[in-house]
């Protein structure tokens, strides 16, 4: 009947159609080779006519392994984790394995319970995002030895390899700039931080730096909303401000749209420069001063280091991803009489 669901058909339906038991039938899936050759062909015949697809549970607790890799990612309207996942899924396609992507808001306790829930439908290994996590989330990774590594933070001493770049660093190569430049008050626009480690690492780095530099924190959405906000808040409370950071590309060409619209000009009334180096970096109006996060490769490394474990079970070392300077033209040397409008 049209508009009627037909169930799915499982072991059990294969097992009668073909007249042999589930056991065998599952012989046929994992080991066809152990299978007498007529049995064999019947139950195949019995699965071609069913239309029976093996799920990947079942397959996980027959032969031990799913194929299946879990990313657990705070969002994916945010351009670095597409890429990301673009350096995931391209190596481990190339290995006969799947990607699957769980989000979970930069909540603690969402990623928890995502990893219950991918574990118990077979993933072998999880990508989590940072060092920062629920205590149940390691006890899980530990009572289950699930293979996992943690992307976009480096830190030697982390209880779950990283794989990514150091995010002190990247924050102390911007703030170098700016001194450079000659720089004195810089606000630095960041996205919500807290649950979120790479943002209170990078906010840590600016509060311990020592180049001479005053900084004001606001904390905006992570969007070009989020720009667009934060300089409104710069030029109605801090008209000392000569230099915009954002911890985000995203949230700079808010910033940069907003001072156009405003009338003002990047960078002889205000400098404003990003941290992770998008694509679209390069074709903002002007060009957008940015530190690189070797991202796609941080997707590629993080890929091939979950397959080697799975091959050797020999756990991934960290890997700490180089970070650059990438110098356009929204920076320059402050203004001694900056406009404001």
């Amino acid at each position: 009947m049209r508009g009627q669901t037909k169930k799915r058909s499982n072991l059990r339906d294969v097992a009668a159609r073909s007249g042999v038991s589930v056991a065998t039938v599952s012989r046929v899936l994992n080991s066809p080779g152990k299978v007498a050759a007529d049995t064999r062909n019947r139950v195949e015949q019995a699965i071609a006519d069913l239309k029976f697809v093996p799920s990947a549970a079942a397959r996980a607790m027959n032969r031990g392994n799913s194929g299946i890799v879990a990313a657990l990612l705070p969002t994916l309207d945010n351009a670095i984790y597409a890429r990301v996942v673009n350096g995931l899924e391209a190596r481990l396609t190339a290995d006969a394995l799947t990607l699957m992507i769980a989000q979970t808001g930069d909540d603690p306790t969402v990623e928890l319970q995502r990893a219950r829930q991918l574990i118990e439908i077979g993933a072998e290994a999880l990508i989590v995002v940072g060092v920062t996590h629920d205590p149940g989330l390691y006890e899980l990774i530990e009572r289950t030895q699930c293979p996992a590594v943690a992307i976009s933070y480096f830190d030697d001493a982390s209880p779950i390899p990283t794989i990514g770049y150091d995010n002190w660093a990247a924050a102390t190569v911007a703030a170098r700039h700016l001194a450079d430049l000659g720089h004195k008050h810089v606000a630095v626009l960041h996205g919500p931080s807290s649950h979120n480690d790479r943002v209170r690492r990078r906010k840590q780095a600016l509060e311990n730096q020592e180049l001479g530099l005053s900084f004001t924190f606001l904390e905006v959405a992570l969007s070009t909303e989020g720009g667009h906000e934060g300089i409104n808040q710069i030029r109605e409370h801090h008209p000392e401000i000569t230099a915009v950071l954002c911890f985000s590309d995203v949230i700079a060409y808010g910033a940069l749209h907003r001072l156009n619209a405003l009338g003002l000009h990047v960078p002889d009334d205000l400098s404003v420069m990003g941290i992770e180096n998008q694509p679209g970096s390069m074709f903002t109006h002007p060009p957008l001063t940015s530190v690189r996060l070797s991202v796609e490769r941080m997707g590629e490394r993080s890929a091939e280091a979950i397959i080697s474990c799975l091959k050797t079970q020999t756990p991934p070392a960290p890997v700490n991803l180089p970070i650059e300077l990438v110098r356009r033209q929204s920076t320059a040397a402050v203004s001694s009489e900056p406009s404001r409008g």
